[in-house]
């Protein structure tokens, strides 16, 4: 039994890393132009840019739910410990999310107030990324635990650390967004959201870069998982793959490809979550809880696999329905 348990609480590791990444790939570019928006202007660019992400970004929250009831479910202890450690953080993202979205719909139905709530979005997107990005730097910056509980104080999480990690959250963002920009508009949209693509991708690789460079002085662990034999064998392939989708990036904007750089982007945030593993596993509070520690009981990690193994089909399918539909362009009607 003890060697099903563990089977079960791997699965479900990789359950809520599936969800986190889900969550930053498909927030993440509608997050991401709302980071841009005070550079796009003012009237069409701005339409076609919220028109979009219109049919999509409410729905790619779904994942955000899963990831955080799923770390609840099925690992209970670290929920009530990262939970405490990060609170105003996870505050003034749940406050940006719901500001945002206040001020997506209601930029169209008050013409009169659309400066006001253009403002709200570009705000609210851009602390929600700032605070998603500090709660992975305070992850992984280490949290104080104490008989199983968090033994920290209130603002543990400010660190210069974390003010870089999430630095990187918004510049990988934006990078999102302007790709995905460039693949669902035309015309002056376009032109400028390759201007911003080239930015952001700067951007990005530099803080991804600094970030990587960072975890190495933060944590000598983390140092000889990346620079020891036998991981440096396992985790060489990732700053190299990295390094080559960057190129590639960088060549599809120069060539002026219109998908591919969305694609492309979405390969260095999946190599970023490799990274990311390679640095913590098989930690869910780095150096304090591994994912056993913290796993709720057996019977409960199998009623709740169930559970999504009955819904998980449906939301993917519908998902990918909705994406599917509203493959095109926005048209200058505003209309795909």
């Amino acid at each position: 039994m003890m060697g099903v348990a563990v089977d079960l609480t791997v699965i479900w590791a990789f359950i809520i890393a599936f969800a986190v990444f889900a969550y930053v790939v498909m927030d993440g570019f509608d997050l991401g132009i709302g980071i841009l928006f005070p550079t796009l202007a003012v009237g069409e660019e701005r339409d076609r840019a919220m028109n979009s992400i219109a049919p999509v970004w409410d729905g790619n929250e779904t994942w955000l739910v899963l990831g955080g009831g799923g770390l609840l479910a099925a690992f209970p202890l670290a929920y009530a410990v990262l939970l405490p450690a990060t609170y105003p953080l996870v505050i003034a993202m749940l406050l940006g999310l719901v500001f945002r979205g206040v001020a997506f719909e209601f930029r169209w139905r008050s013409p009169r107030h659309r400066p006001l709530w253009d403002g709200a979005f570009f705000a609210g997107s851009l602390i929600a990324a700032l605070s998603q990005g500090m709660i992975l730097g305070a992850l992984l910056q280490g949290v104080a635990v104490e008989g199983r509980a968090y033994a920290g104080s209130w603002w543990d999480w400010l660190t210069p650390y974390t003010l870089l990690t999430g630095l990187g959250t918004i510049a990988g963002y934006a990078l999102l967004g302007a790709c995905w920009l460039v693949w669902k508009t035309a015309g002056s949209g376009q032109e400028h959201a390759f201007r911003m693509a080239r930015w952001a991708a700067v951007a990005t690789l530099a803080l991804m870069l600094g970030v990587s460079l960072y975890n190495l002085a933060l944590d000598p662990q983390y140092a000889a998982r990346w620079l020891s034999m036998p991981m440096l064998a396992y985790a060489a392939p990732v700053p190299v793959a990295t390094a080559a989708l960057a190129v590639l990036l960088w060549r599809a904007l120069a060539r002026r490809a219109e998908l591919a750089p969305f694609v492309l982007s979405l390969g260095l945030f999946l190599l970023g979550m490799a990274g990311l593993g390679v640095t913590i596993w098989p930690y869910v509070v780095p150096d304090q809880l591994t994912i056993w520690d913290a796993a709720a009981p057996e019977r409960s990690q199998i009623f709740m696999l169930i559970g999504v193994a009955i819904t998980l089909p449906p939301i993917l399918a519908y998902t990918g329905w909705a994406y599917w539909v509203f493959r095109g362009k926005v048209g200058a009607d505003g209309y795909h």
